[in-house]
């Protein structure tokens, strides 16, 4: 069921929706858009096979599909799509899960084909979304040109407030978007997917990538970026990953259930998986690299003239 937006509490946050039937709207300096479309067709899987050179796809990519966040002053872009996401999968290139000898079978396309798992079959992926200061790049590609992007993260002890985000406060747009997703042969589920909200003092996403393969282990990568809206459209966001994985020995051995069916929803069962990896990052996003380049000589001029004065320089 699709999101339908408030007109009067857009016009109270001082939003917009996009124009052309473009599904978002914009917001304090932002633009923010949703896209979704169906999965792509077996021509587009070729090209992803060649251009990712890969035999090995999800059953149901969707490659169209995709979310982007721009700050229209500083050109500040961020992307969601599942080409980059299947980019990064085919660089981290985990190491096969081992899967049950019983379920193997499942993997077969033909009665007698012998079953070699020798590549990450669940597609797990480190990847934390795309970005760029480009205002031209679309949001289905993430290759700005060489030397543009000047987006830096700074690690930091920050943590979002996800107690304050449950807050009663208005939401004025909200999707969830389908990225990737395979059923491993029905032997569990691997699912990227990303959904956004955006209330009257910020935005909200979060990125998950979620793995269950039954009977052996899950997977949950998280990543959440929490934008506030600051004065003169300037904004501040942090970014935290979060990633869990245990096995189902392991939550069998503490008295969980071992049945697959009990862990159906990630949201739910979060908290009984270990954390592997956790960090927190800031940005501050409002002045573009370009015009920080421009004002350097005023601001120059702007030190002499005052180191002059403290002198006692006649000027």
């Amino acid at each position: 069921m699709e999101w339908e937006s408030d007109d009067k509490e857009l016009k109270a946050a001082g939003a917009e929706p996009l124009p052309g039937g473009r599904r978002g709207l914009r917001i304090h300096g932002w633009e923010i858009e949703c896209r979704k479309l169906f999965i792509l067709n077996s021509l587009h899987l070729q090209r992803w096979e060649k251009e990712l050179q890969t035999t090995h796809l999800p059953e149901m990519v969707f490659g169209d599909n995709c979310l982007v966040l721009k700050h229209v002053n500083s050109g500040t872009k961020f992307f969601f799509n599942a080409f980059d996401a299947l980019v990064s999968w085919k660089h981290e290139a985990l190491p096969p899960v081992e899967v049950p000898a019983a379920a193997k079978w499942k993997f077969r396309s033909k009665p007698l084909q012998q079953v070699v798992l020798d590549y990450d079959y669940t597609f797990t992926t480190p990847y934390c979304g795309s970005e760029t200061v480009e205002s031209n790049v679309e949001c289905g590609s993430a290759i700005p040109e060489e030397g543009s992007s000047c987006i830096q993260w700074e690690d930091c002890k920050e943590k979002i407030d996800l107690v304050a985000l449950a807050s009663k406060e208005p939401i004025l747009f909200y999707d969830e978007i389908i990225l990737y997703e395979d059923e491993l042969a029905d032997n569990g589920i691997s699912l990227l997917t990303v959904k956004v909200r955006v209330m009257p003092s910020g935005w909200f996403l979060l990125l998950r990538f979620w793995l269950r393969v039954d009977g052996v282990l899950m997977r949950l990568r998280d990543t959440r970026l929490h934008c506030l809206f600051g004065e003169h459209n300037k904004s501040s966001i942090l970014r935290e990953s979060c990633w869990r994985e245990t096995t189902f020995q392991a939550l069998s051995s503490k008295g969980y259930p071992s049945d697959a069916a009990a862990y159906s929803d990630p949201s739910i069962i979060a908290d009984r998986l270990p954390i592997v990896m956790q960090k927190t990052q800031k940005l501050h996003v409002g002045v573009s690299c370009k015009q920080y380049v421009k004002d350097i000589p005023l601001m120059l001029l702007h030190i002499v003239i005052q180191a002059l004065l403290l002198t006692g320089f006649p000027l």
